[in-house]
């Protein structure tokens, strides 16, 4: 018996401390923690790596300072998200908007994060629930209200799908120096600015530089001239069968542009030239004024692209047909970057997203833009530091000629459909080939725009 009560307290010794040695390794005694025992902390869960991929337009000499900004965007929210890569996927913008984008959403599958314009592409996109929704991420991240007027091309029926990078206007860039040297002045109406070209042709230089392989260059002119001749709202009404393209008023718009390209003012064969050399024309000497938007400003601020040009051009906006009627531009902030439907089934694709706009749409980032690349701010920037980061006389008169302007208004094709845009650009191009008459352009754009309006 005493053999067996000895047996007895050697097994119940055995499992008292088993179960003591269990309770030690519980990771929830916080006892024998204080007491200084290593107890193994918990493994962390691993995260699973992932790729967003990116697409951008940001090619190019002329484009690298807005591509580093990109860039420094990317790299904080890789540093931001575990397992995040971003893969940068570059693609010309015509080619991006016109055919690759609009494929990849024809299939439902387009990038993660986008270049588009807002008006009236991502409206069209949103509307399919191709486009993810980010207002309650601009809400989060206390931004929304910054941006102002800016996100109206990205909104539909009060919700926004995309966020501009920054906005512009157009105007004349032109050779300051040249200007002195001939004693003339910058003009205030357009019947002064065709003396200056015949002045300038008639010293052996081409008025103005354009390039107008890809449609849309020539048309930031003729878009100009149509606000003048018809109004600036007049543009509103295409889209509704309020206005028609064949107006008189319109036709008195594309004349003038086609009466310019006929007296000379252009380089010969211009259809054949890249967006690019019409920078080119005006920084060897070649031509004196150039007609583009407030970005180019900031090749000509880089001895690299514009050598012994930099500081050598000014900038006006295009006058009035008459004296005293005020001065019409188009203001723009429809160009940024839009989000996949997609990513909203992906937790780690949707926080990494979340990141990507608070990194890319701060105030640095935008000073920045205003600072490097000449891009006026699309979101509310105090003046003071505006003013602080414009240093150059060339940024100080784009933002100087704001003061002159009655008339703002967005570019045509953010307020028609893509077909329509499609139409005008491949008969703006006869017509400056001289295969086209302006009558027969506006009626041929009007006949597409009363089907689309049909469509709809």
């Amino acid at each position: 018996m005493k053999k067996s009560l000895v047996m007895m307290l050697t097994l119940l010794f055995v499992a008292t401390s088993l179960l003591a040695a269990c309770g030690n390794s519980s990771s929830g005694n916080s006892g024998d923690t204080a007491a200084g025992n290593n107890s193994k902390p918990a493994e962390e869960k691993k995260v699973e790596p992932f790729e967003l991929t990116l697409r951008h337009t940001q090619l190019g000499e002329a484009k690298k300072n807005r591509f580093a900004i990109l860039e420094d965007a990317v790299k904080a929210t890789e540093a931001e998200v575990d397992g995040l890569t971003i893969k940068l996927d570059g693609v010309d913008s015509e080619v991006n908007r016109k055919e690759k984008l609009r494929g990849e959403m024809a299939q439902g599958n387009p990038p993660d994060i986008f270049d588009a314009f807002g008006s009236p592409d991502v409206g069209v996109y949103a509307k399919e629930g191709l486009v993810l929704d980010i207002t309650s991420i601009l809400e989060e991240l206390g931004i929304k209200e910054r941006f102002g007027t800016s996100l109206d091309p990205w909104t539909v029926d009060g919700k926004v799908y995309g966020t501009p990078i920054g906005g512009s206007i157009e105007g004349y860039f032109y050779n300051k120096e040249y200007f002195e040297q001939k004693g003339l002045k910058v003009p205030t109406t357009i019947a002064e600015l065709e003396q200056l070209a015949e002045k300038i042709k008639a010293d052996g230089k081409i008025p103005f530089a354009q390039a107008s392989k890809d449609a849309w260059v020539p048309l930031m002119t003729t878009n100009n001239l149509w606000a003048y001749t018809a109004g600036s709202d007049f543009t509103y009404g295409f889209k509704k069968g309020e206005t028609k393209w064949n107006d008189p008023k319109m036709v008195e718009a594309l004349a003038k542009h086609q009466e310019w390209i006929q007296k000379g003012y252009y380089k010969k064969g211009e259809l054949g030239l890249a967006y690019g050399d019409q920078r080119n024309q005006i920084i060897n000497g070649e031509a004196i004024m150039m007609f583009d938007g407030s970005w180019a400003n900031s090749v000509f601020l880089d001895p690299a692209q514009s050598g012994d040009m930099v500081g050598k051009i000014g900038f006006f906006l295009m006058p009035p047909f008459h004296a005293g009627d005020g001065y019409s531009i188009m203001q723009d902030s429809n160009n940024g970057y839009s989000f996949s439907a997609k990513v909203a089934d992906d937790p780690q694709k949707l926080a990494a997203v979340k990141s990507f706009i608070k990194n890319l749409y701060s105030e640095e980032m935008q000073i920045r833009g205003l600072k490097e690349d000449g891009l006026l701010p699309a979101m509310q920037i105090p003046t003071e530091k505006m003013n602080e980061a414009v240093t150059n006389d060339l940024m100080k008169e784009i933002i100087g000629t704001l003061a002159d302007v009655k008339y703002k208004w967005p570019a045509f094709d953010a307020l028609v459909q893509a077909d329509v845009n499609t139409e005008l650009s491949k008969e703006i191009q006869k017509m400056i080939g001289g295969e086209a008459t302006p009558q027969e352009v506006l009626d041929k754009v009007q006949a597409v725009q009363e089907k689309a309006n049909a469509s709809e």
